[in-house]
């Protein structure tokens, strides 16, 4: 895990027994409590939310999983149950879920895996054998195509070098000069190895560089050059290298201020990020919109499901 910027801290006074008994009483009379329910799992960390359901099934022989879904529905429910999945095979489930829905969700292919470090796509990728029994690259290659799958796969390698390399820091900026700007007809190979396989710290000083070379950002830049899914992998591991939290805030942003709320894109990134930065995204979000992002989620969502976000953003900036 990074550093925890994270809203979501371990519960000081935690008792699994208990917590379990809570969990049960909520879900036993007419009618359920999602008001415990609520705050009780947002106020746990994930560590702490696997302790419960081993406390749970140890005291009623039951799966607290299966027992939530059974009283619960919609949106607040789908939360739930991410809350309550270890981040890696939550991680997991939502790329098998993307590649074997119906046609791909190519947003959840490039949001998890331009924004993991190389020990969590380490991680991820032994999930995902042993969960689904198939290998992540191998499913990948079989639904997509062309730079964009071969970036995919170079990214779940998971092998970026480590530190900043002085010397090549000039060379790389001219050289994704040279394959876009200057070129008629794009070379995508030389942006997919640089955008791949340098480290972040690195790839931070190349765009500086860039931007002397090329007068522009290379944020512009590829977005002059690129097109469809090659131009958002590449845009997310740019924006992921300059500042992940400004990338989650813009993605957050995205999936509420469109028309219709994209639910699943807002579940993702505030279960998963709400214990690694969320109080990065948070002040990023202010600074990017001039609003918090707690009124934003205030606005667009409503019930028990709204209030369960508001507790993950942890606060109103």
């Amino acid at each position: 895990m990074r550093a925890t910027r994270g809203s979501v801290k371990p519960f000081v006074h935690f008792n699994a027994k208990q917590d379990a008994e809570l969990l049960r009483k909520a879900m036993k009379g007419i009618g359920t409590d999602e008001d415990t329910i609520l705050m009780l799992l947002t106020a746990r960390s994930n560590d702490q939310r696997q302790e419960i359901k081993a406390a749970y099934k140890k005291a009623y022989g039951k799966d607290l999983v299966k027992d939530l879904r059974s009283e619960l529905g919609g949106k607040l429910e789908d939360l739930i149950v991410a809350l309550l999945s270890p981040l890696t095979i939550y991680y997991a489930n939502e790329l098998h879920k993307a590649i074997k829905g119906a046609g791909t969700e190519d947003k959840v292919l490039i949001e998890i895996l331009a924004s993991g470090t190389c020990d969590e796509i380490k991680d991820i990728v032994k999930a995902y054998k042993k969960e689904h029994g198939g290998k992540l690259e191998k499913d990948i290659i079989g639904d997509t195509t062309g730079h964009y799958q071969r970036l995919l796969v170079i990214l779940i390698q998971a092998n970026r070098e480590e530190g900043v390399d002085e010397s090549k820091v000039e060379k790389d900026a001219k050289e994704l000069f040279a394959a876009g700007e200057e070129k008629f007809g794009t070379d995508e190979d030389k942006f997919i190895n640089i955008l791949g396989n340098r480290s972040t710290e690195h790839l931070k000083k190349v765009f500086e560089a860039y931007k002397k070379i090329a007068g522009c950002d290379i944020e512009e830049s590829i977005k002059d050059e690129c097109t469809g899914n090659l131009e958002a992998l590449l845009l997310a591991v740019v924006k992921c290298a300059k500042c992940m939290p400004a990338y989650f805030a813009e993605s957050l942003r995205e999936s509420m201020r469109r028309a219709g709320t994209d639910d699943e894109t807002l579940i993702r990134i505030m279960v998963s990020r709400s214990e690694q930065d969320m109080l990065d995204i948070r002040a990023q979000y202010k600074k990017m919109y001039g609003e918090s992002l707690y009124s934003t989620i205030q606005d667009d969502t409503d019930g028990d499901y709204q209030k369960a976000l508001l507790y993950l953003c942890g606060g109103n900036d």
